[in-house]
């Protein structure tokens, strides 16, 4: 049914109106009493074996909302509800911010991918801790901190840390993120001389600013050299990070089908496309590290298959986002609920045994 809505209503509507009116409904769902708390009984994973410790948190399920849907941290709650395991935030900069121009946000059916620039529209840090104080327990929230787009790059540690100071306290873990391809210079800090700095600034802020150890991961470009990627693997070992999340957006577009025109738009492909190259950093990451990280597998999630083919080569979490745009909002609960089978028919106890 959503297959047909889509392709009958859906697709003839702008990809942004559409995330809107999304949004809308999804407030309207967590401002009901009880709503959100009705469709997590029916719709949550609920089956023991897929939990998952990690971070000093037990998520239900391994799969996750990655960054980028609720920006704002207006519909998390709802969003739990409909059967992520967690769900991600942001990306939250210092200062509010518009965003590029419209139009910046584009499908790519033919691909079963996305194209967006929408440069970190958001209403700033200060808004979203607002929001997340008084958040009640039911859902893990990540949040996902990026450079305000007027800050320099010689300035973006400051910024950094003023959305840290504002949002740690209210955080179950912190993610920065260097590698969106919308905010000039911002891939310039995954470099490991400007990355160190950033990454022990906002550790010292965080630490100074939350009541207790707010877990650290950084989030990674698809496009990092193989050496580079080892170089990030290296230096979050060696400041004791928690983890890394790979991998954010590509700018590579080799091998599409769709439209040239449209597919020549700028700004990061998520989707499909991006599946083997994800799993690849993925792969080299767990090499490098093993288990002293938690990896975050992020890039083409499509299925309960991609989920298990991550977590056997070593993810400890998964995240999808344009899996859900393909696949409705039903798409996290069959995702748990096929993984749940493909568990039962596997010799492992538990999701985290099956992890490499």
């Amino acid at each position: 049914m959503y297959r047909l809505l889509f392709s009958l209503v859906i697709a003839r509507i702008s990809a942004e109106t559409v995330h809107h009116l999304t949004m809308r409904a999804l407030r309207a769902i967590q401002a009901v009493p009880g709503a959100a708390p009705l469709l997590r009984r029916l719709l949550a994973p609920r089956d023991p074996a897929l939990a998952v410790h990690a971070l000093g948190l037990d998520f239900p399920s391994p799969l996750g909302l990655a960054a980028g849907f609720d920006k704002d941290a207006v519909a998390y709650a709802a969003l739990g509800a409909f059967g992520f395991g967690h769900v991600e935030i942001g990306t939250v900069t210092g200062r509010p911010q518009p965003g590029n121009p419209r139009p910046r946000l584009f499908r790519l059916p033919r691909d079963r991918a996305v194209i967006n620039r929408m440069g970190f529209n958001n209403a700033g840090s200060e808004a979203a801790a607002a929001r997340l104080r008084d958040r009640r327990p039911g859902t893990i929230v990540g949040v996902n901190i990026g450079k305000t787009k007027a800050v320099p790059e010689a300035e973006a540690a400051a910024d950094y840390v003023a959305s840290t100071e504002r949002l740690a306290p209210y955080a179950d873990y912190l993610v920065v993120n260097v590698s969106s391809p919308n905010t000039p210079g911002l891939r310039n800090l995954q470099a490991v001389e400007h990355l160190r700095p950033l990454l022990s600034a906002v550790r010292e802020a965080a630490d100074r600013s939350a009541p207790r150890r707010v877990p650290l991961l950084v989030k990674i470009a698809p496009d990092l050299a193989d050496d580079d990627v080892d170089a990030v693997a290296d230096l979050a070992l060696d400041l004791g990070l928690d983890g890394i999340i790979a991998t954010n957006t590509t700018i590579e577009r080799s091998g599409l089908r769709s439209d040239p025109a449209l597919a020549k738009e700028t700004g990061g492909l998520s989707g499909a496309p991006l599946k083997d190259r994800s799993l690849d950093v993925l792969r080299r990451l767990r090499a490098r590290v093993g288990d002293r990280l938690v990896l975050v597998s992020v890039g083409g999630v499509e299925n309960a298959d991609d989920v298990w083919e991550r977590v056997r080569a070593g993810a400890t979490l998964v995240q999808g986002y344009t899996g859900m745009i393909y696949g409705g909002p039903l798409w996290a609960h069959r995702v748990q609920r096929d993984l749940s089978r493909r568990l039962k028919g596997s010799a492992f106890p538990g999701i985290a045994a099956a992890r490499r």
